[in-house]
């Protein structure tokens, strides 16, 4: 049974070893995600399903990690911290089965797929206080929106045939072009995605979501957009408001935090 859904920011620079001199920037952001750790213990959350931009996307196939025991580390980030979590492959089965019963292709991906920093970061934060916990690793696609809310419905079925309690996380950053120093150059519709996505989702307003410009999201150079759609498909039959924990963009990237609280559950 799903019992908590949140959004979460990737930035490597939040894991305490690499940010280093950087973490005052964003100490609300850290704090935030502290929170949801104490969230997901405080549900009793045993498995988290958790979507990532930077995992294997493809271009017709949202992409599961069927890996018994998932592993991966930040040595790109020039850092030997590592995480070794276990797998729940009877969710992993129940999702794909009921994806294709929905006519949305998915593809079980191998033990050579390490498990990405946009699935690793959220993480460390998430089972600090939950050793235990186990995920299911997946990654999106360049299907069409509505696939990808189809596909989050399809998960929130399957999360209904096991007897536990599930987590739902979107990771993903907003714009990647909030001012002149930003990873991926400025642009003013930058602030203008954020500032939108925030208020439609504060609002509830999926069907603004669904129908955004496509020139703002492509000038916004967003990661995280199709990770909350797949989410709001998720949460689509259920009642629940958005709570914004917090939204910082110091390095010209936007980290929005926010938990859905779940009014009713079906």
């Amino acid at each position: 049974m799903l019992k908590f859904a949140s959004i979460c920011p990737h930035p490597p620079i939040m894991i305490p070893s690499i940010g280093k001199n950087h973490l005052a920037e964003i100490k609300s952001t850290i704090r935030a995600m502290n929170e949801l750790g104490n969230r997901v213990k405080e549900e009793e959350i045993s498995t988290i399903v958790i979507i990532s931009p930077h995992g294997p996307v493809q271009m017709d196939a949202m992409s599961i990690n069927g890996s018994e025991i998932m592993k991966g580390n930040f040595l790109q980030f020039g850092d030997d911290t590592s995480m070794k979590i276990e797998n729940n492959l009877d969710l992993v089965r129940n999702i794909k089965k009921i994806s294709e019963i929905k006519n949305i292709t998915t593809e079980i991906v191998g033990d050579d797929i390490p498990l990405d920093h946009g699935i690793m970061v959220p993480l460390y934060f998430l089972k600090k206080h939950n050793p235990n916990i186990k995920i299911v690793s997946i990654a999106f696609s360049y299907l069409d929106f509505e696939k990808h809310f189809e596909f989050g419905e399809a998960i929130y079925e399957a999360t209904e045939t096991i007897n536990e309690n599930i987590a739902f996380v979107a990771s993903g950053d907003l714009s990647h072009r909030l001012n002149l120093e930003a990873p991926s150059g400025y642009s003013p519709k930058g602030k203008e995605f954020d500032e939108l996505l925030i208020k439609y989702l504060e609002n509830n307003e999926v069907s603004e979501i669904m129908n955004l410009n496509s020139e703002l999201v492509e000038d916004a150079g967003e990661c995280g957009l199709r990770s909350i759609i797949i989410l709001l498909g998720t949460l689509s039959s259920l009642e629940y408001t958005f709570q914004k924990m917090s939204y910082k963009g110091p390095f010209g990237v936007g980290y929005l935090i926010g938990e859905f609280k779940l009014l009713k559950n079906n």
